[in-house]
């Protein structure tokens, strides 16, 4: 049985345990002349009954699917012949991925070692499959039995039933944390891999990004040079075009819809305003690339400015259309949650609607509003789409936005497409951009925290 429909089964086998422990809670209390005599109610029964089922299954369920691969590859690696097993490493994870695509059966081979090692891991597996099932019946009916015995009148059911939701909880919250603990890492180690090849200094403040390394001493048109300035220069002019059309459209949209529509017509704005945040990154593209690309470039020709058919003023352009609703719709919600006594209160003292809101309403908003803006940075700077199809791929130095630039996202995608070497400084740069955008968003996450805690408005 699979993974996804043991787990189906140990679900529907504690539900039927709750059934189970509710109703042998409530014969329990029609005995005993109902429930006030009963320490918690029937349905705290239940609950602790499916706990005891649920998380042993679930508990074995994760432990196979974390370890099945390496058991099996072991297990194929000593079943194959010493003389038959190549010496290094590489050649090693090459035959085993062959065995298991074999085993798959999305690979075909005339080769006898193959297809005896691919039928023994499938055989393995098979095995495998066959005991995490059986111990894992047999651990929920075993856990079910013995919390169904366990009812009494005193048990205090609720008590362990809380505690074992508060324990489910911290447990989530602890892979949340190991989880951007392990991404922090893993892109630290590689950035210092990268760093022990091109000086950090080079890196920061070069002004010239031609990641194409050399793999002979005599090959041509493989500079290697790792200077990322124009990468962040690109970004942050992209980026700020985006926010100079996002934020104010955005945050004047939301002030409107707000405080000035009418009911009717804001159930049809806002709707309509949060389809754009549904749209496709890549069908933006196609219209930043077929229709404001071109139409720049024609304004700057009539105008009289050298103008790319790929440029960061289409790209920023498109993008700050997109991410519109991130500012709009967050700053609605925020807005429409103040409360209406600050609102009366400002019109009671004389104020009118303008300066209610740009004295009262904002002041009080300011944490959300600042907070939806800097999802829409985070937002711009993480976007690929988007700047691949309408600015393109060329790592150039300007402040000009008529002139083609891009930014840190693209090129990690850029660096990381195909079969790459990991041990190249052209794959491990990828790894340190990484690293600059996560220190750029905390260094953003740090300023909003402050503008929030200096500009907000308390009130009782």
């Amino acid at each position: 049985m699979g993974a996804s429909s043991l787990l189906i089964l140990v679900l529907l086998l504690s539900g039927v345990g709750f059934f189970l422990g509710r109703t042998r809670s409530r014969q329990f209390a029609n005995n005993l002349g109902g429930v006030r005599h009963l320490h918690s109610l029937p349905s705290y029964y239940g609950t602790m009954v499916a706990y005891w089922g649920a998380i042993p299954g679930l508990l074995v369920i994760l432990l196979w699917l974390g370890f099945e691969d390496l058991v099996v590859r072991q297990l194929t690696l000593l079943s194959l012949p010493a003389s038959a097993l190549p010496t290094d490493t590489a050649e090693v994870e090459l035959l085993l991925a062959q065995i298991d695509n074999v085993a798959s059966g999305m690979l075909g081979t005339s080769d006898p070692l193959v297809i005896n090692a691919a039928e023994y891991t499938q055989r393995v597996e098979d095995i495998g499959r066959s005991w995490m099932t059986g111990m894992t019946v047999v651990l929920v009916l075993i856990g079910l039995g013995l919390a169904v015995k366990r009812i009494h009148p005193e048990l205090a059911a609720r008590n362990e039933s809380e505690f074992t939701f508060r324990a489910v909880l911290m447990a989530c919250s602890m892979i949340a944390i190991l989880t951007t603990l392990g991404i922090v890492l893993s892109v630290l180690f590689e950035s210092l891999r990268f760093f022990s090849q091109i000086s950090f200094w080079e890196f920061i403040t070069g002004t010239h990004w031609s990641p194409q390394t050399a793999i002979r001493a005599d090959q041509v048109g493989a500079s290697g040079s790792f200077g990322a300035v124009p990468l962040f220069v690109g970004t942050l002019q992209i980026s700020l075009v985006a926010m100079c059309v996002a934020v104010p459209v955005g945050l004047m949209s939301a002030i409107y819809l707000a405080e000035y529509a009418s009911p009717r017509l804001r159930g049809i704005a806002k709707p309509l305003l949060e389809v754009l945040a549904g749209i496709p990154t890549v069908v933006y593209g196609f219209f930043a690339a077929l229709t404001v690309a071109p139409a720049i470039r024609n304004w700057g020709e009539q105008l009289g400015f050298a103008t790319s058919s790929e440029s960061a003023l289409a790209a920023g352009l498109v993008m700050g259309i997109m991410i519109i609703p991130f500012v709009s719709s967050l700053s609605d919600d925020v807005i429409n949650a103040v409360p209406q006594s600050l609102r009366d209160g400002s019109f009671a003292l004389g104020a009118t609607q303008s300066e209610t809101i740009r004295r009262v309403i904002i002041p009080a908003a300011l944490p959300g509003i600042v907070g939806g803006i800097l999802l829409a940075v985070s937002r711009a700077i993480g976007e690929t789409m988007i700047v691949v199809m309408a600015a393109g791929l060329a790592a150039n130095l300007t402040a000009n936005p008529l002139e083609s630039v891009t930014t840190v996202t693209v090129q990690i995608v850029t660096l990381l497409v195909g079969d790459q070497e990991f041990d190249s400084a052209k794959t491990l740069a990828a790894f340190a951009l990484g690293l600059v955008l996560f220190i750029v968003t905390l260094i953003l996450n740090i300023i909003a925290l402050w503008v929030v805690n200096r500009y907000r408005e308390q009130y009782e």
